[in-house]
């Protein structure tokens, strides 16, 4: 091993488990950026994209009454996804910190 740091690209290229992680990433953030414009103003710069698997997508809320209205407002995101051709996948809501 030469020493030298390996390119952030080429690993993920290499590891079949970094490149399936960095697919998944940018689903969740392509799935946010389908419903962003459904959400309140309010809402928009505080909820963030989290996680996506076969089960589900992940929305992370910054409080309690934000995550009541992103389940209140889960039938609506569905179907915004679906007019844009997303695979059906339940949404899950948590509530997480600001980082």
């Amino acid at each position: 091993m030469s020493g030298k740091p390996l390119p952030i690209r080429d690993a993920m290229d290499q590891s079949a488990p970094l490149a399936q992680l960095f697919r998944r990433l940018q689903e969740s953030n392509a799935r946010f950026a389908t419903v962003r414009a459904q959400l309140p103003a309010a809402l928009q710069a505080q909820v963030k994209p989290g996680p996506v698997d076969e089960q589900g997508w992940t929305l992370i809320a910054p409080h309690a009454a934000a995550a009541a209205k992103l389940r209140h407002l889960a039938p609506l995101l569905q179907q915004a996804l679906a007019r844009e051709g997303w695979p059906a996948l339940a949404i899950r809501v948590k509530i997480g910190g600001s980082r």
